[in-house]
């Protein structure tokens, strides 16, 4: 059964940062393009970032570009999302996701989803 799991979470003062990481399992996903979403509490879920196979393209929210940079590890099937210069409206469960495209992700669809990180940012 494929998995992908969530790590890196925590609690960071606003302006500081933070490395979320996204281990899958199961080969079929070592060539889906593989993304990062959020949710607030009280707020849908919402698209963060994406990471193409091999990797040559990469698609941000407005909300993050310039201050998130997500990457990915194909030999081991993983997927990173470096956060820096952290806000307190970036607070949320962070989930990783898979997919066939990266169109796919930034619609807010995927193949298989983790089970969410928690990042919150203090004022």
């Amino acid at each position: 059964q494929v998995q992908l799991v969530e790590s890196g979470g925590g609690l960071v003062q606003a302006g500081g940062s933070l490395r979320l990481s996204c281990a899958a399992s199961g080969r079929t996903f070592s060539t889906y393009a593989m993304g990062w979403f959020r949710q607030a509490p009280g707020k849908e879920r919402e698209f963060v970032a994406a990471i193409s196979w091999p990797g040559g393209s990469t698609n941000y929210a407005d909300s993050t570009k310039g201050r998130f940079t997500i990457s990915r590890d194909n030999a081991n099937i993983r997927v990173y999302l470096q956060m820096t210069g952290l806000k307190p409206e970036d607070t949320g469960v962070y989930f990783c996701a898979a997919a066939r495209a990266v169109n796919v992700l930034v619609r807010g669809a995927g193949s298989a989803w983790g089970q969410g990180t928690q990042v919150t940012v203090s004022s």
